[in-house]
């Protein structure tokens, strides 16, 4: 982590959109963070004493909500490109997450938030099934600490084999996870889908028990019943993917206050099935996007958005560009259950802020702020990123001091890796 919040900071110059209700141009609006938090937003802000940011011909925004993303698999960069659902589970689960090292998972999980930092992610969850030792978890989680960006981090064991469960590796993260307070402990769920009923009922106990929330993977005909008939279903439950559930699926998901996560790159080039972000918001389930793996898909919001974007217009559906842009903000914080706290300007949120240059290119000229940034904007455009209060990425750089060594770290656990597996490594 980068230097010290500012006790006050002035941001000025700025469009500045918020999301809530839905995404809102403010022009000639001022942001003023006090503390790590925003404080206010309007015109013409004095605040004696403040730092001031000037932003002038930017685009400022919440920053973005990743709800979900396999971190570890950094390292591992379009491994699998052109690899199915199950040549994916075969390559990089079956093949190359078994080489994993403890120093593999740290420089993968440092590398990765670093992207998304890179990109304007300020919030991540971290769908972790690397979990081989506690040292794995340990290596995992100072990575995140390391990188200062806001994570969940969703404990899941190595295997969906019952023998692989740990029910006190679980409440050692629970009890480690909050520690440098940009990290929040869940679970990560193998069943009922790739794990048992019975492990899946155990582990709904446990997170419950802890105050954990609980994601899992879901597609098809079947999970939602399952967790219905056994009186699973809740608001601490995002089901991530969704495809082809059935319309009595998300009715029952929706009933219970149950949340979605959508990756449309990872499910469309996978072959999961058409990606549920449409449905699902039509039927009131809170819904965010995600990334997925960057094993076959760029690991930046703004080309998920574009895909969701045009996968719900294929459909038939009406999506604005707005809709697209608050699935990607607040509805992400809603799926995470963290819209209290981040995902919009409100005074009260955490400052997690990215500014974005309209000079360039692919940017200018901007007429309508909101469809900019969702259908013409990219990560080369991200000038600054704020993480509650501090500033990570300024003037299209990113500021974290350690990294030409992240760098060296995951090209070395990248290049051991393909050997271990036996794949060719170009460069």
């Amino acid at each position: 982590m980068n230097g010290d919040i500012p006790v006050r900071m002035l941001i000025t110059g700025a469009t500045v959109i918020d999301t809530e209700p839905r995404p809102l141009v403010l022009r000639g609006a001022d942001v003023l963070v006090e503390g790590g938090v925003i404080a206010a937003v309007g015109g013409a802000l004095r605040a004696e004493g403040a730092e001031v940011l000037d932003a002038a011909g930017g685009i400022l925004l919440p920053g973005f909500v990743d709800t979900h993303r396999h971190v570890w698999q950094s390292v591992l960069r379009s491994v699998a490109a052109d690899a199915t659902l199950g040549g994916y589970l075969d390559l990089v689960l079956g093949r190359l997450a078994p080489a994993f090292r403890a120093e593999d998972v740290h420089a993968a999980n440092l590398w990765g938030a670093l992207e998304a930092l890179d990109a304007g992610v300020t919030t991540l969850y971290d769908w972790s099934h690397i979990q081989l030792t506690p040292a794995h978890t340990d290596a995992a989680l100072d990575a995140l600490r390391e990188a200062g960006i806001r994570a969940v981090f969703g404990y899941a064991p190595a295997s969906p084999a019952d023998g692989a469960r740990r029910e006190d590796e679980v409440r050692r993260v629970a009890s480690l996870a909050g520690g440098s307070g940009l990290l929040t402990p869940a679970l990560a769920a193998w069943g009922p889908v790739y794990g048992s009923a019975a492990a899946a009922e155990a582990d709904w106990r446990l997170a419950r028990e802890l105050g954990l929330p609980i994601s899992l993977h879901a597609t098809g005909v079947g999970a939602v019943e399952r967790l219905h008939a056994a009186g699973l279903l809740g608001p601490d439950v995002m089901f991530v993917h969704g495809n082809g559930f059935s319309d009595e699926a998300v009715r029952l998901l929706a009933a219970s206050g149950g949340t979605a996560s959508v990756a449309p790159v990872v499910e469309a080039q996978m072959g999961h099935g058409y990606p549920e972000s449409g449905r699902f918001r039509d039927a009131g389930v809170p819904v965010g996007l995600g990334v997925d793996t960057v094993t076959d898909a760029p690991g930046d919001m703004f080309t998920v958005m574009r895909a969701a974007f045009a996968v719900e217009r294929l459909r038939g559906g009406s999506p604005s560009a707005a809709d697209m842009l608050r699935m990607a903000t607040l509805g992400g914080a809603e799926a995470l259950g963290m819209a209290d706290r981040i995902g919009s300007l409100r005074p009260g949120r955490q400052a997690d802020l990215v500014i974005l240059r309209t000079g360039s290119p692919a940017m200018a000229p901007v007429h309508d702020p909101i469809g900019a940034v969702v259908t013409a904007a990219g990560p080369g455009d991200v000038d600054t990123v704020i993480v509650g209060g501090r500033v990570v990425k300024r003037g299209g750089r990113l500021l974290h001091a350690g990294l030409p060594r992240a760098l060296d770290l995951v090209s070395r656990s990248a290049a051991r890796l393909a050997r271990a597996a036996g794949l060719t490594v170009a460069g």
